[in-house]
This record gives structure tokens, C-alpha cells and sequence, in this order.
């Protein structure tokens, strides 16, 4: 386990460089001066020229980049061009919120998905099987901020039950988490119900069946701990998904976290932040699946990780 542990580890550094790669050559690609953002539209080339030398844009690409690589291994992201702050100062407060966001809709996901896709499979083609696998469909098919919308008109708008934007207090927890875990319900349901079929036709469940075992035995003690392999994959990179999806949830909801950092610092060229945001969420995203394949070997004793 250590071995698999460090070696995993190792190769987390080339993917975050090849990630800080594309994302630097992104950004500078992209249309737009952030230097003339700074100083204003009507601003004299002059003002812009030393902005620009201040913030270091004169200087060769690859000399930029290394600069940005030896800050961030020292443990500097950088400074804000935008709020002339450390990024870190910036990125850290609004990380938790997006965090604590994805946490949230991941464990609604995981218990509705779960409950639905062991029901589902349980009661093979009859009427709950079909409505849970529509219901599915239609959560797949919804784009989580046209549901948040819904949502927000009916439920904060319409009642009034809850506030129809924020973060912090459970009422303003309730609309955005249930807007971003819903898809990921969905697919975790149609997940366990597939993996739970094929585990169900499986000899050593018809022999515990024939020999008296309790079918709540079976489903949740034999079945469901050996059909939760693929499950926990399909979270492991839901939780990434989630990650993604929490900036348009964000901005619909007014939430102050993450993924709209990331966005307004895109439309204000805030270089740092912009590489920031996109490389702790990688790293996030990283160790979410280093922590599924330690998992795997905990369901089931005879996976070598080391293989």
C-alpha cells in the first residue's frame, strides 16, 4: 500500500505540469491585454508599458513560466492583477465554499443513488425499476443551471422556503446542493443498478438463495459490497465533475466560491489566479482518485494495488 501510495505520487507531478503547461499557454493566448484592464481603456500607451513591466508580460514566455513554477514551489501562487493580493489570499476562503459545495451534492448523490440504483435492481422491470431509471434519465438530461433556475423560481420565488442566494446559512445550502448533485445521482443510481444486476446473477448469491439466507442478507452483505467497485470510480469522477459544475451552480446562486473566482478572473485576464484556481482544483481532482483506488483494495482484500 505505501509503495502504491508514493508511487501515485510520483506521477502526480508530471500531470500537474503538463496542467500548468496548457493553462499558461491558455491564458496568454487568449485575446486581451491584462495590463490595459489595469489601466483603464482610455489609458496612454505609456501607462500600459509600465504596467506591463511591473507584472513581468515583457518578458519571454518560458521565463515567465519558470518564474510562476518556482513561486508555486516555494509556495507562492503569485499576486492578483486585478486585486493586487496574494492569490493565495484570494483563492483559499472562496476554495472552502466550493469544497464544502461539492461535498455536500456528492453525499446527496451517494445516498440517492445508491437507494435508487439497489431498488432499482432489486425490482427488476417493474413499475419503480421503470420510473427510477426516467427520473434518472430526465437528471441526466438537465442542465444543472436551467434546474437551479427552476428551482429558484418555484421554491425561493414562488414559496418563498428558501433564500435564492448565498452561501452560509441551510437554508441557502439546500437549492444549490440539490441543483448540483442531481446528475451525479443519477448516473451513481444507473451505476448501481447495472453493476448490481450483473453481481445478483452471480452463482454465490443463487447458492446463498438456496440455502435460506435472508434476501436483505444478500442484497446489502454479499451483493452491494462487491458491486460498489465501479460505483466508487463513477464518484470518485463525479466529485471532479462536481468541482467543474460548481462554477455555473455558483453563479447562478450568487455563490461566492471557487468556480466564480475563476470565472471573473478569466474576463479580467488575472493570469495568477486564473492558473491558481485551475491547479488546486487539479490537485484536488488528483488525490479524490488516488483516494478511490486505495478504497478498492478495502472492498475487496484481493486487488493488488501494486500490480
Amino acid at each position: 500500500m505505501t509503495v502504491f501510495i508514493i508511487r501515485r505520487l510520483f506521477q502526480l507531478i508530471p500531470v500537474l505540469i503538463g496542467v500548468t503547461i496548457l493553462v499558461f499557454l491558455m491564458m496568454h493566448a487568449t485575446p486581451g491585454n491584462p495590463a490595459q484592464l489595469m489601466a483603464g481603456e482610455n489609458a496612454p500607451p505609456e501607462t500600459v508599458e509600465l504596467i506591463e513591466e511591473r507584472l513581468g508580460l515583457n518578458d519571454p514566455l518560458p521565463v515567465q513560466y519558470f518564474d510562476y513554477v518556482t513561486g508555486v514551489i516555494q509556495g507562492d501562487l503569485g499576486t492578483s492583477m486585478r486585486y493586487n493580493t496574494p492569490v493565495i489570499d484570494e483563492v483559499a476562503p472562496r476554495f472552502l465554499v466550493t469544497i464544502e459545495l461539492a461535498v455536500y451534492a456528492t453525499i446527496l448523490s451517494i445516498f440517492l443513488g445508491l437507494i435508487a440504483g439497489i431498488i432499482s435492481a432489486v425490482r427488476q422491470y417493474s413499475v419503480a425499476d421503470v420510473s427510477i431509471m426516467i427520473i434518472a434519465l430526465f437528471g441526466l438530461s438537465m442542465p444543472n443551471f436551467w434546474l437551479g433556475l427552476m428551482l429558484m423560481q418555484y421554491f425561493a420565488v414562488n414559496l418563498g422556503w428558501f433564500p435564492p442566494t448565498g452561501w452560509g446559512s441551510p437554508g441557502q445550502v439546500i437549492l444549490p446542493v440539490i441543483t448540483l448533485g442531481t446528475a451525479g445521482a443519477a448516473i451513481i443510481a444507473r451505476m448501481t443498478r447495472s453493476s448490481m444486476l450483473e453481481v445478483i446473477s452471480q452463482d454465490y448469491i443463487r447458492t446463498a438463495r438456496a440455502k435460506g439466507v435472508k434476501e436483505r442478507i444478500i442484497v446489502y452483505k454479499h451483493a452491494l459490497k462487491n458491486a460498489l467497485i465501479p460505483v466508487v470510480t463513477v464518484i470518485g469522477l463525479q466529485f471532479g465533475a462536481l468541482l467543474a459544475g460548481a462554477v455555473l451552480t455558483e453563479e447562478v446562486f450568487a455563490i461566492n466560491g471557487l468556480g466564480r473566482l475563476l470565472v471573473d478572473s478569466i474576463n479580467n485576464r488575472d493570469f495568477p489566479v486564473v492558473q491558481a484556481c485551475i491547479l488546486i482544483i487539479s490537485v484536488v481532482f488528483v488525490v479524490v482518485n488516488l483516494l478511490v483506488d486505495i478504497s478498492y483494495k478495502f472492498l475487496n482484500k484481493r486487488i493488488d494495488l501494486n500490480d
